[in-house]
C-alpha cells in the first residue's frame, strides 16, 4: 500500500467522497467499476478535458495523475476499448471517454485523435471497517445494481427518447421536455438509462429543470450493455417513482443499433409498456424512415414524434411528415411546440 495526490478525480467516480491523496494497492482486480488511479503519459488538443465530480470539466495534461474506473466502450464517434483481463503498476492503459473509464482501446475515431495513454499506479482503496486499517478497492456508483429488480412506475408517466446514433440530438429534445413541462407546472424527472459514464447529460437536464435525476452509473455499472440494460432502466424508472413526480423523461443513450441495451431494453414488454410515448431522435431523413421502421417493426412502437437534425430545416420537416406520417418538431428552435405536444399527450392520458 503507498500513498498518492491525484490532480483530477473523475465524475465516474462520483459516489466515493474521495480526497485528494489516496492509498493505492498494487493488487489491481480487472473488474469493471473498479476505481484505479493513472499518470497521463501524453498530451492532446483533441477530446482533452475530463468531467470531474462536480460537474466541471477540466484539461487534462501530461503528467496529471486522474482517478477513473475500469470497463469499456463501444463508441462509433468516439473511442471503442474493452476492459483489460489483468493488469500490474506500470501497466499501459487508455482513457476511453471523458467520465474517466478506463481500458484498452481498440480503434479511435479520426474526429477525437488518439486517446490518452495512461501508467497504472494501482487500485484506489477505501476502508470501510469502523476503526481497522483494512482497505478494500474503491468502486464506481452509490449502490449496485439489482439484477432482479422489479419495474413499478406508480402509474407515473414516462417519455421515452431514442436516437438513431449518438449526438442525434436526444439531450437537446429532452432538456426542452423537461423545461416547458416544468414551465407548465409540473413536477419533472429525469434519468438516462444506457450509454457510457458521462453526468454531463442528466446535469444538463437538471439545469433544464428536472428535480430529481438517475444514470445508470449510480447504480455500480460503468457501461451499459444488453445483459444489464433491462434491469437498470426498471430501477431508474421505480426508483424516480417512489419520489412521486408527474412525469419521468427517459434517455436511452447511443443509438437503436448499438452496443449500448437499447434492444434489449425496448424487447422488454413490461418497459415498453409503461412508456407514455416514444421519441425518436434523427440525424437526417433516411435515419428517421429506418429508425420509425425499427420501431415499428421490432417493437411494435408507433413514434410519437421525430426530432433532432433531420428537422433542422423545413426539408427535413417537409419528407418526415410525407413519408412517415408521423409530427417533426425541432427541439432547438421549437422547443415550446415539443414540450407543448408531449404535455397533450399526458393529458390525453389522464384523460383516458
Amino acid at each position: 500500500m503507498k500513498s498518492v495526490i491525484v490532480d483530477k478525480i473523475a465524475s465516474v467516480a462520483q459516489h466515493s467522497e474521495l480526497g485528494h491523496e489516496l492509498r493505492l494497492s498494487a493488487e489491481i482486480p480487472c473488474e469493471e467499476g473498479v476505481l484505479v488511479a493513472v499518470r497521463v503519459l501524453n498530451n492532446k488538443t483533441r477530446y482533452n478535458q475530463l468531467e470531474l465530480t462536480s460537474g466541471r470539466m477540466a484539461a487534462v495534461n501530461q503528467g496529471d495523475v486522474v482517478v477513473g474506473a475500469l470497463g469499456h466502450r463501444k463508441a462509433l464517434r468516439g473511442y471503442s476499448g474493452h476492459l483489460p483481463t489483468n493488469l500490474k503498476v506500470g501497466h499501459t492503459i487508455q482513457l476511453l471517454n471523458i467520465g474517466g473509464v478506463l481500458g484498452i482501446c481498440d480503434s479511435a475515431n479520426p474526429d477525437v485523435g488518439a486517446p490518452f495513454d495512461c501508467e497504472v499506479l494501482g487500485t484506489v482503496l477505501h476502508f470501510p471497517y469502523l476503526g481497522e486499517r483494512i482497505g478494500v478497492p474503491a468502486r464506481a456508483g452509490s449502490s449496485q445494481l439489482d439484477e432482479a429488480a422489479v419495474l413499478d412506475t406508480q402509474g407515473v408517466a414516462v417519455v421515452a427518447l431514442a436516437g438513431t446514433c449518438m449526438d442525434s440530438g436526444k439531450t437537446a429534445a429532452a432538456c426542452a421536455i423537461v423545461g416547458r413541462l416544468r414551465h407548465l407546472g409540473l413536477h419533472v424527472a429525469a434519468c438516462k438509462a444506457t450509454g457510457v459514464s458521462l453526468r454531463r447529460d442528466i446535469l444538463t437536464m437538471e439545469d433544464a429543470g428536472a428535480s430529481d435525476t438517475m444514470i445508470f452509473s449510480d447504480l455500480g455499472v460503468v457501461t451499459t450493455t444488453a445483459e444489464n440494460g433491462p434491469a437498470l432502466t426498471r430501477s431508474l424508472l421505480s426508483g424516480l417513482a417512489k419520489l412521486k413526480p408527474d412525469v419521468i423523461v427517459l434517455e436511452l443513450g447511443d443509438g437503436l443499433l448499438g452496443a449500448y441495451g437499447v434492444e434489449a431494453i425496448l424487447s422488454d414488454e413490461l418497459i415498453r409498456d409503461a412508456f407514455t410515448a416514444v421519441i425518436l431522435c434523427a440525424n437526417d431523413p433516411v435515419s428517421a424512415w429506418g429508425g420509425a421502421r425499427l420501431l415499428r417493426d421490432n417493437f411494435s412502437i408507433e413514434p410519437a414524434v421525430v426530432t433532432g437534425p433531420a428537422t433542422d430545416n423545413a426539408v427535413g420537416v417537409d419528407q418526415i411528415i410525407e413519408r412517415l406520417s408521423i409530427p417533426a418538431i425541432n427541439a432547438l428552435s421549437h422547443g415550446v411546440a415539443l414540450g407543448d405536444l408531449v404535455a397533450d399527450l399526458l393529458n390525453n392520458r389522464e384523460a383516458a
